[in-house]
């Protein structure tokens, strides 16, 4: 995994869910875990493909609000910082 200036306890916990997703590609908490932890990095992407592959496993649990929540900050715009 590539540094990318991560806090050496952040990479070690992404490490260790990474090896955990190895063995279990379908271990929704990990998965959601990952993704929270991809949130708060700034890595929005990875972050959405760990919710939706945690969606897959369980369409009813946490990942859907998380989605949600993704995809309404992403599509945020407010009118009034384009037009002062």
């Amino acid at each position: 995994m590539e540094k990318d200036n991560i806090p050496d306890d952040v990479a070690l916990k992404l490490q260790t869910l990474s090896e955990r997703l190895a063995q279990d590609s379908e271990d929704e908490a990990a998965l959601i875990e990952r993704g929270r932890l991809y949130w708060a990095l700034g890595k929005r992407s990875e972050a959405i493909n760990d919710y939706l592959a945690a969606q897959r496993v369980n369409p009813e649990g946490k990942a859907k609000e998380l989605l949600k929540a993704t995809y309404e900050i992403l599509n945020f715009y407010n009118k009034d910082l384009y037009n002062p």
